[in-house]
């Protein structure tokens, strides 16, 4: 199988899109932060020294699928239509959920999987100083649609 992101001299480029057809594109990505359940129960009802860390990782998961670009050297720069960071307490863990959509020529996996990682990163960072024995764990894809390789979904 051929790597896109290699031209034929096997350099690294960005993978030319203009020929293809734009198309309504969504993708769901999750991070779990796992924590003492004394964190897990200060992060989930505002109990931390820094405030709101829900709030803030919210933010922050949308600020970085706007930015993913900058991040990311290989990944287009795309126009996002939607993105939101949902985040709930889940088997005695934290589960952030990071939808991103965009109607265009290219797909928004990468847009989606870095706004759950930052907004798990967030979390970590406020409150790193209650538990510092957090882990980040489980960022992976759960669901895309559009474009030409259609609908993706994990199993389980």
């Amino acid at each position: 199988m051929a790597l896109t992101h290699l031209n034929e001299r096997g350099e690294a480029h960005i993978v030319d899109i203009g020929d293809k057809a734009a198309s309504k594109r969504r993708a769901v990505a999750r991070a779990r932060l796992e924590a003492q359940p004394e964190t897990i129960s200060a992060i989930m009802g505002g109990g931390l020294k820094k405030g709101d860390a829900l709030a803030v990782a919210r933010v922050a998961g949308i600020m970085a699928a706007k930015k993913t670009s900058d991040l990311i050297p290989l990944c287009h720069p795309i126009a996002l239509t939607r993105v939101e960071v949902d985040i709930a307490e889940v088997g005695g863990a934290i589960e952030i959920t990071a939808t991103a959509e965009t109607t265009g020529q290219t797909g928004v996996e990468m847009e989606a999987l870095t706004a759950a990682s930052v907004a798990a990163l967030t979390l970590y960072d406020m409150a790193k100083g209650m538990d510092r024995g957090m882990r980040i764990a489980a960022v992976e894809l759960v669901e895309k649609t559009g474009g030409k390789s259609g609908h993706y979904r994990r199993d389980a």
